[in-house]
């Protein structure tokens, strides 16, 4: 059964706390999420522009209870790439902010609610949409590409159950927001919670804002997630010395935390009484596939664990067959309920089957040790040819990083640049990076930028460098 067609059973227990400490019971969401649903009325598609605020819930609550197709968008979207995407999708309807609404001529409005209106746009299209379409979602990777990802109901459900079940979520849990919900991971904590009657604490403040540690403490958040970029900022904010005795979970996914900072916060965690959770997912797989049990999170530092209840994995080489040896690199493959339907380049593309039949070619290349623990060690797309040698990138920037340097590796064949914003020796880096892969230096560049790029949950632009 679909979580969001039961909710109602939690009643009068809080669903939503916001920044000002306003509890919202499940049936005060609920009698708004229906009101939207109803003034639509229809199956279509609805663009949401979301924030970590209540009006976004209850608006996703809302469509996935009336079978209305939405598009979570980040609410602080470029205008320009939010008209590529409205004028490809021709969506009936948008769930916006009122100052947004108020700056472009988009639509009519036919429902508000709190700082959000709903438009009734120009389109007038007869939708075609496939039955088991639920949700498009942006990859994590994309930037101007109007390509989403088509999740279906099945989808939701699944990866919500599984993850409820690993991280033994119940009602008296309360997760902090750091994630946007228009992101598969932010969206998945929203998701695995509600199937369990539990608040989420809402905010969209960052971690280096005093007022997000502040309702951390008052609300008594029960768990945090976030990508390595969090836990980076984590070790500079000393979270070591935080005194905060209501937090019961770490979780970690979004890209590989390097073992050494993996260890130290498995470690911290402890001693903290924390049970610490590293994850791996793709937005293609609805959110999780794996994790890493709480238990082996000092003794496994480094891996993302195995997979989620009701998944499998295994591992191809360069020619499609099944590696069996422990140890052995080959690109990572996954299989599961939570494998999305493909992907969607217009709204031509709602009507179309599921095209993976439950099997993701994941892109990354992994290893699985003796004890059947995978690992993941870089991005197919992320090698290079150096005078005749196959350089991991991802590698690269893990070595540098553990000499104390902020750099990332890009670069073509037989010419690898490495990206640094900081005031670094930069012969030392190019000696360091020289030895370690076994090139010469002329093969090597040191390039000073202004700033990392990183789109707004932390993860690096690599297409933006120059």
């Amino acid at each position: 059964m679909n979580f969001y067609d039961y909710i109602d059973v939690f009643g009068e227990s809080a669903a939503i706390i916001t920044e000002n400490s306003v509890h919202h019971s499940y049936s005060e969401i609920l009698g708004t999420a229906d009101a939207l649903k109803d003034s639509i009325g229809k199956r279509c598609l609805a663009f949401s522009l979301c924030g970590n605020c209540l009006e976004s819930v209850v608006g996703y609550i809302g469509f996935l209870r009336g079978r209305i197709v939405s598009a979570l968008l980040n609410a602080s979207i470029n205008l320009e790439r939010f008209n590529i995407l409205f004028q490809t999708y021709k969506p009936a309807y948008i769930w916006l902010p009122s100052e947004k609404a108020a700056a472009a001529d988009w639509g009519s409005v036919v429902y508000h609610y709190g700082n959000y209106v709903l438009l009734k746009t120009r389109y007038v299209i007869d939708y075609s949409i496939h039955e088991d379409l639920a949700l498009l979602m942006t990859t994590s990777g994309s930037t101007g590409s109007p390509i989403m990802v088509r999740q279906s109901y099945k989808n939701i459900t699944h990866n919500a159950n599984a993850i409820s079940q690993y991280l033994s979520i119940t009602q008296r849990d309360r997760p902090i927001t750091t994630l946007p919900m228009s992101y598969s991971y932010g969206l998945s904590i929203i998701n695995s919670h509600f199937l369990k009657g539990a608040a989420v604490i809402l905010t969209g403040k960052t971690l280096m804002d005093r007022t997000f540690w502040s309702l951390l403490k008052m609300e008594k958040a029960t768990t945090f997630g976030g990508v390595p970029y969090h836990y980076e900022m984590l070790e500079k904010l000393r979270f070591s010395r935080m005194e905060l005795p209501s937090l019961k979970i770490l979780t970690q996914a979004g890209g590989k935390l390097i073992p050494e900072l993996a260890k130290k916060f498995a470690t911290i965690c402890k001693q903290k009484g924390i049970r610490f959770f590293v994850m791996y997912g793709q937005t293609e797989a609805t959110a999780r596939m794996s994790y890493l049990p709480s238990k082996y999170a000092v003794s496994k530092a480094g891996s993302m664990g195995n997979t989620i209840p009701g998944g499998k994995f295994w591992l191809e080489d360069d020619y499609g067959n099944v590696i069996s040896d422990s140890d052995t690199v080959g690109e990572l493959v996954y299989k599961g309920t939570n494998v999305t339907m493909g992907y969607a380049k217009s709204y031509r593309d709602l009507c179309r089957n599921d095209q993976n039949g439950g099997i993701l070619r994941t892109g990354d290349m992994a290893k699985r040790d003796a004890d059947g623990f995978y690992y993941i060690v870089g991005r197919k797309k992320r090698f290079l040819k150096l005078f005749g040698n196959r350089v991991n990138l991802d590698e690269v920037d893990q070595l540098i990083k553990g000499l104390g340097y902020n750099c990332i590796c890009a670069g073509e064949d037989d010419h690898l640049r490495v990206y640094t914003s900081g005031k670094d020796n930069h012969a030392e880096i190019k000696s360091f990076v020289s030895d370690c892969i076994g090139i010469h230096t002329s093969g090597l560049e040191v390039v000073h930028i202004e700033s990392i790029p990183r789109n707004e949950t932390g993860k690096i632009l690599y297409s933006e460098l120059k």
